[in-house]
């Protein structure tokens, strides 16, 4: 997994995000046996020949692991939609980047309501280290004019 963040660095990444589909299917003392020591060491591998690449870890469902989850040493936890992001940002503490997390259940609904909810996140980010994003990927059938307004509304939020 470092080689092939490396190389997708080498090949012009900006940043890279690592996916842990199963970390949350470990218990938290299993986790940090048998997934910690893992992504330590991809993060570090990966740090010693690219310092300045960004590394963000996501893991669906995480809300248990978010503190853990920051040991690994990446810029950014990625928080999905079921962990308030005001909780998440205050157990992580003000140096860690969050990403996240607007419910993507949210762009089935008006676009005053996806306004609000977005603008719920940012504001319980608060000041920098947030990238906004959903909390997980687009659900089937989304309307495509929810995403779009979406994208427009965060093009327009300054921090």
């Amino acid at each position: 997994m470092a080689k092939y963040i490396q190389y997708q660095a080498d090949s012009g990444a900006q940043t890279v995000q690592i996916f842990d589909s199963w970390a949350t299917e470990l218990s938290p003392v299993d986790f940090e046996e048998f997934s910690l020591p893992y992504l330590k060491q991809i993060v570090d591998t990966v740090k010693q020949s690219h310092p300045n690449l960004p590394l963000i870890l996501y893991a669906s469902g995480s809300g248990g692991l978010l503190e853990r989850l920051a040991l690994t040493g990446v810029d950014v936890v990625s928080l999905d939609w079921s962990v308030d992001m005001a909780e998440g940002r205050k157990r992580l503490g003000p140096d860690v980047a969050v990403q996240g997390n607007v419910d993507p259940g949210v762009l089935f609904g008006s676009k005053e309501f996806i306004t609000n909810r977005i603008y719920d996140v940012v504001k319980k980010a608060g000041k920098g280290k947030h990238i906004l994003n959903l909390g997980h990927g687009i659900v089937v059938g989304t309307p495509e004019e929810n995403v779009a307004h979406f994208f427009e509304v965060a093009k327009g939020i300054r921090y």
